[in-house]
């Protein structure tokens, strides 16, 4: 059974409880974890993966067989990743060039889900530019997205003053020119986790279909012993940083999809319940068994 985990507390444990329930584990050494995505969702190169959530929306979208195990291998705030060299704000995104690896980057997906919703943004009113595709086959950027010439770069056509506007996470580089385009951004973070009930979800565990039927008992051995790591980590604040299981991942899977679609990152609707039953007919169990 193949994993891809990129927190190694998580894969250690993920694995060691694979093995001892009778399957032998490989954990596959892919980093960035997320260049793992591609080969995962349209070829089933992984048994077990850590993917975006945005990532899992769309490949249910889409009819991949890929399926979630309701895990959170990383949450953060988001609000601080709009960043300029000048002094304009979110508010001002409107009629400015902005620039994001990918349309679907779930970073992306989050901020200007914050652009239309606190700040009024019509995101159709911005000149928005990516540089590379979405991790599943069949999925492209809207029409009124432009993408990048082969070979550009997001961060120096930003910091050479190309784009206005940048939306980087990982990908920040380090300038003493950048400044966040929400001022407070991460008290105004805090904030809104605390009256939504979660923190943004950034990667979840995805588990393929096949290995769900041929591997049922090792996935929820897994799922277990995951859920014990990051239980024993959880910090007492009032939201969770890593949320596990299907009621805990609700809010955040519901608010994604709802920014997906307005987006058009996906083309359809997905709803939570769909994604909740299709894992839990795969595996055999009720939603209860994986923290329903």
């Amino acid at each position: 059974m193949k994993l891809v985990l990129g927190r190694d507390d998580l894969a250690a444990a993920a694995t060691s409880a694979v093995r001892e329930s009778g399957t032998v584990p490989e954990r596959l050494a892919i980093s960035p974890v997320h260049k793992a995505s591609r080969g995962f969702v349209n070829e089933s190169a992984a048994d077990l993966c850590e993917v975006a959530i945005v990532t899992v929306l769309q490949a249910v979208a889409h009819g991949k067989p890929v399926l979630l195990l309701p895990v959170t291998t990383l949450g953060r705030h988001q609000h601080q990743t709009l960043v300029t060299l000048g002094k304009l704000s979110a508010a001002e995104v409107e009629g400015h060039s902005v620039g994001v690896r990918s349309w679907s980057q779930t970073t992306g997906v989050w901020m200007r889900g914050f652009l239309t919703e606190s700040y009024g943004v019509d995101l159709r009113k911005a000149e928005w530019t990516t540089y590379e595709g979405s991790h599943v086959d069949g999925a492209d950027d809207p029409s009124w997205v432009t993408r990048a010439p082969q070979g550009a770069s997001l961060q120096a056509d930003f910091l050479e003053g190309r784009l206005d506007f940048g939306i980087m996470g990982n990908g920040l580089p380090s300038d003493d020119r950048i400044r966040t385009a929400i001022d407070d951004a991460r008290q105004i973070a805090e904030q809104w986790s605390r009256e939504q009930g979660f923190i943004p979800v950034n990667h979840v565990v995805g588990v393929s279909e096949t290995a769900a039927a041929e591997h049922s008992a090792a996935i929820l051995a897994a799922y277990d012993a995951m859920r014990s790591v990051l239980t024993d980590q959880a910090d007492p604040g009032p939201v969770p940083l890593h949320p596990v299981g299907f009621a805990a991942l609700r809010g955040a899977f519901t608010k994604a999809a709802a920014y997906a679609l307005e987006q058009g990152v996906i083309e359809r609707a997905v709803d939570y319940d769909e994604i909740v039953e299709r894992s839990c007919t795969a595996l055999g169990v009720s939603p209860d068994r994986l923290g329903g």
